[in-house]
């Protein structure tokens, strides 16, 4: 189901959010397009799961062959495995982090990816497409090594990737959440594990206080609107996670079978 973020006489943002059934055994993953003017970038595509659907949904606002660019937060399988047909179906360009533009091949055919991959540095950058133009913003280890988030500074939306997701799917994920308490099912934990540290946050977090943001809309699960978005920021400045966790009891030899 396409559910329209923001949409002006000019410009849209389109997140579809259930190309992957609450039947299947995948994680629920959104799949994001926004088109200015005519011209068009898909942000994390997704896996071959969702491929049909979303390049059939999208046709409503631009055309495939329309498409300028595929954006990718990070090389996972449900970010880019459906590259190769988006490759061969369309003439759009992939973006991807520096450390990923030699890996993203792999889920190709050979040949398919040539002069066909922009690295993004780790700095980042603003990239034009239509009249406007796409911030492309570091954040690295929340939760992979190169990983960015994507900021649309005229529906003032920051695409999160895998910050600020919660393990909602169906009619939940479409509705915005406007207030962490109680906090969603799974953001908690998910936070906890997948993101490295709270240092990595409390850098992301000084960052984005920065932006103007009507809404932060993760990679998987519910967009987050109002009051919603400070607290978001508030919580993750003081999150323990990922290394500051780890320790003897996550790394000592296994003594049971599977």
């Amino acid at each position: 189901m396409a559910v329209e973020l923001y949409k002006d006489a000019h410009h849209c943002c389109v997140m579809f959010t259930d190309l992957v059934s609450d039947e299947t055994e995948a994680v629920q993953a959104n799949q994001f397009l926004i088109v200015d003017h005519g011209e068009g970038v898909i942000l994390d595509p997704g896996g071959n799961m969702t491929y049909n659907e979303l390049n059939l949904t999208m046709r409503k606002y631009i055309a495939p062959q329309h498409l300028d660019y595929i954006i990718a937060s990070h090389a996972d399988p449900d970010i880019i495995a459906s590259l190769d047909r988006w490759m061969t179906s369309t003439q759009a360009k992939l973006l991807i982090s520096q450390l990923w533009a030699r890996f993203a091949p792999h889920f190709c055919k050979i040949g398919k990816t040539e002069d066909r991959i922009i690295p993004i540095p780790d700095e980042g950058g603003k990239l034009r497409f239509g009249k406007t133009e796409l911030w492309l913003l570091p954040a690295h280890f929340l939760h992979a090594e190169g990983n960015f988030q994507f900021y649309d500074p005229v529906s003032k939306i920051l695409f999160s990737g895998d910050l600020g997701v919660s393990m909602l799917s169906g009619q939940d994920a479409r509705k915005p959440i406007t207030n962490l308490m109680p906090m969603p099912h799974g953001m908690e934990a998910f936070h906890r594990r997948y993101m490295v540290s709270n240092k990595i946050l409390k850098l992301w977090v000084r960052m984005v206080r920065g932006l103007e943001i009507s809404m932060i809309v993760p990679q998987h699960g519910a967009p987050l609107q109002g009051a919603a978005i400070a607290q978001l920021l508030d919580w993750l400045d003081n999150l323990s996670c990922g290394i500051d966790l780890m320790g003897t009891p996550q790394y000592q030899l296994p003594v049971t079978g599977l």
